[in-house]
């Protein structure tokens, strides 16, 4: 019997039978070609199909030239891409699911540099998405905003979807419109509630009728508490039930936060699971006709359960979740949830790519975008098995082995130390990140069901690799801390003065805890992301008072990408942490660090009883370029250190290779 018979039970909608409650929902994947929907875009969307999602919505498309947001955005107006769409949605539809695309408008929130428009909003007011104010449209625009919806709506018919999701999340061009803070008109358009939702009743209205009985139409709204000029829940629910009412709208899928609160969005670990399901639920006992889904770290499929089972939601919109396995749906189907690689919540190659207008990717998937290329997040059979060890279990040298034993090679692993993951480990015992535990611990259930040999506590010399009977040897051996603490950002000043004095540790040695540091530390951060301030966060929880310093003009400016930037300062300001930017050290002295100020040049010196560096690795490499009668492959930190991504990549790349 299913562990999760809610989640899997089928539901009707407009004539469509969904196979289980599971959705892809829509998000911006940013993979058109010059806004045409290639095989990149197509195989990405067909393997969720593949993996049992039971309905999926594809990537928005902007209905209008001011609703441009993106490098990656599908043409707007334009018909060049029904027939490129035609091939995506029959094999998505083959595949067993519903499709449906988003049609959207971020009204006032534009991007200037990729629409070369002014942005149109109700009011005129600026821009949470870039520096610019708005156009205040004209009723004639209004007109035109009206009907170029209706216009996407029937070309997405033409191309073989099945339904549309009209958006209004996040304060989009219809959420400002609804929001009496954003819409001040005084005109048929603002005003009361019957104003303020005529222009998402008019859309909706006409899509009806031009799309006919049959087809689809979604609702996408958000909930946020961040401003008290966004909608409250009592509003949000009003309006919902003032669409519903009309019997067009067939499902409300509610997400969470949006332009003001970007962070909220798509939540990183930092945040709790299941944020939308209050609004949901107030959501179910106003609509008569409409099904409710719930967004916003569902992220697996005890949490779909959860949801569904309690009546909270009749559907999960489960994204980055399924991002990480496309194959979430099938394998729960299959009793297997276990299997499930789950998401780790960490936001930096997708969301941390889509906001640097790139295609989106995985951290722990790196199929996810090269579907088309790679066959899926799937593996053929070699025709020619190997002994394959591999030489290191972090990140890479975990996903090459795994890899390998998929397409039947026969494969050990050996590790030096007592548990795998090496530094990702680590940073998985920083404050909230225990989901990459859970990610190790999936990789050992996936070795004991794979037949994968690991050996812990096994450090191997040269000798011992040479001697090994393997065919293919992987090198996976990591980087170790730079002992020398080298800036990166004082290049002409070598070595760290007085770092021989002791007392100057690397992050790694403080979350392990080998780190003798006192009361007093300074961690300095030099590349700005989760190896400084996590271990500048751990070490606060922990009692020490932090000093956190930074070369860069603000804390965490490389996880600013994922949006966790703003909320890991909040965390480190109520721990009492300090924060001083656009430094660099200049001298440890056993006792306290000096440090250089790059906008005044003025130098201070600081008491601290340690100082932990995050600065970047040196490559541990002490092998041969090849050992006698085996084939001998790199990957991960022993050819450059780098962040996680990069050797899950190479791990999983390196198994097609032989």
């Amino acid at each position: 019997m299913t562990r999760h018979p809610h989640l899997l039970s089928p539901l009707q909608l407009r004539g469509h039978t969904l196979r289980n409650r599971i959705v892809f929902g829509a998000h911006t994947n940013n993979m058109s070609d010059q806004g045409i929907p290639g095989p990149r875009m197509g195989k990405y969307l067909l393997e969720r199909a593949l993996g049992g999602a039971a309905m999926v919505v594809c990537e928005p498309v902007p209905v209008h030239r001011t609703g441009v947001l993106t490098r990656g955005n599908l043409l707007h107006s334009s018909d060049e891409i029904i027939k490129p769409f035609q091939k995506i949605t029959d094999e998505v539809k083959a595949a067993g699911a519903v499709i449906c695309q988003q049609l959207y408008h971020i009204g006032a929130h534009g991007d200037s540099d990729l629409s070369f428009a002014p942005h149109w909003s109700p009011s005129g007011h600026s821009s949470y998405h870039d520096s610019d104010g708005s156009h205040k449209m004209t009723v004639a625009e209004i007109e035109e905003l009206i009907e170029a919806h209706i216009n996407a709506a029937i070309r997405c018919k033409k191309s073989g979807f099945q339904g549309v999701e009209v958006w209004a999340a996040y304060h989009s061009l219809l959420d400002q419109f609804w929001t009496p803070w954003s819409n001040t008109r005084d005109d048929d358009w603002g005003g009361s509630l019957e104003n303020r939702t005529r222009f998402s009743r008019r859309i909706i209205e006409g899509i009806r009728k031009a799309c006919g009985e049959d087809f689809v139409i979604g609702l996408a709204v958000s909930t946020s508490d961040s401003h008290n000029v966004l909608l409250s829940k009592e509003n949000l629910a009003e309006i919902v039930a003032l669409h519903d009412a009309t019997g067009h709208v067939d499902y409300v899928t509610c997400g969470h936060g949006g332009y003001l609160d970007f962070e909220r969005l798509m939540p990183t670990f930092i945040f709790g699971e299941k944020l939308t399901t209050p609004m949901t639920e107030i959501l179910k006992g106003v609509v008569k006709h409409a099904v409710i889904t719930s967004e916003a770290h569902v992220r697996t499929p005890e949490n779909g359960e959860a949801v569904i089972a309690s009546g909270q939601a009749d559907l999960v919109s489960i994204v980055r979740g399924q991002i990480a396995d496309p194959h979430l749906a099938r394998k729960t189907s299959e009793g297997r949830a276990e299997d499930v690689r789950g998401c780790i919540s960490c936001n930096q190659m997708c969301w941390g790519r889509r906001s640097r207008d790139y295609w989106i990717s995985c951290l722990i998937n790196p199929s996810a975008g090269r579907e088309w290329e790679w066959g899926g997040d799937r593996f053929t059979p070699t025709e020619n098995p190997k002994s394959v060890l591999v030489v290191g279990a972090g990140p890479a040298g975990l996903e090459a082995a795994r890899a390998a034993a998929e397409r039947g090679h026969h494969v050990e692993i050996v590790e030096a130390l007592p548990k795998t993951g090496g530094q990702f480990r680590l940073a998985g015992e920083q404050p909230r990140r225990a989901q990459i535990l859970d990610l190790l611990d999936w990789y050992e259930r996936q070795f004991a069901r794979l037949g994968v040999t690991l050996r812990l506590n096994t450090f191997l010399d040269e000798d011992e690799i040479a001697a090994h009977p393997a065919e293919i040897i992987i090198l996976a051996t990591g980087s170790l801390p730079d002992d020398t603490a080298l800036q990166r950002w004082a290049p002409d000043l070598g070595p760290l003065p007085g770092h021989q004095l002791g007392g100057v540790w690397s992050a790694e040695a403080a979350m392990r805890r080998e780190a003798r540091l006192g009361d007093h530390v300074v961690v300095y951060d030099e590349g700005g992301n989760w190896r400084g301030v996590g271990t500048a966060w751990a070490l606060a929880e922990r009692g020490h008072k932090v000093t956190l310093i930074t070369p860069d003009p603000f804390i965490g400016k490389e996880i600013a990408r994922t949006s966790a930037d703003g909320p890991a300062r909040q965390r480190l300001a109520k721990l009492g942490t300090k924060m001083l930017t656009e430094h660099c050290l200049t001298r440890w002295h056993g006792n306290g660090v000096s440090i250089r100020s790059f906008l005044t040049g003025e130098e201070t010196t600081l008491p601290a009883s340690g100082l932990v560096m995050a600065t970047t690795n040196v490559a541990f490499d002490p092998w041969p370029d090849s050992f006698a009668g085996k084939t001998t492959y790199r990957i991960g930190d022993c050819v450059a250190p780098r962040q996680a991504p990069y050797a899950f990549h190479e791990g999983r790349k390196i198994a097609f290779a032989f």
